[in-house]
């Protein structure tokens, strides 16, 4: 059975990452990272796999990438990841 998610507030991501709420909302924007839903009230809530993507961002910047290199990069990431599950689920029944 797989793991139950966290689900991180704005302000936890802002806390754990050291970006600003503006950073994060311009990722969002950029579709860098996706929001996993909104609680009642209507806040963001971000996955584990969103905390991820903003530290690869990161890290990805600070090896000299521009954010478009930086999507494309993710997206190719996402892609090989669902193929890989795709599969998993395959072998599996």
């Amino acid at each position: 059975m797989p793991k139950p998610e966290r689900l991180w507030k704005v302000g936890d991501l802002v806390r754990h990452s050291g970006l600003t709420r503006q950073t994060i909302h311009n990722y969002c924007l950029m579709g860098l990272i996706h929001e996993a839903d909104r609680t009642p009230s209507g806040h963001r809530l971000y996955d584990d796999e969103a905390f991820e993507r903003l530290d690869r961002i990161e890290r990805l910047k600070r090896q000299g990438k521009r954010l478009e290199e930086i999507a494309v990069l993710l997206d190719r990431q996402w892609k090989r990841r669902r193929r890989a599950d795709e599969a998993d689920e395959g072998t599996r029944g």
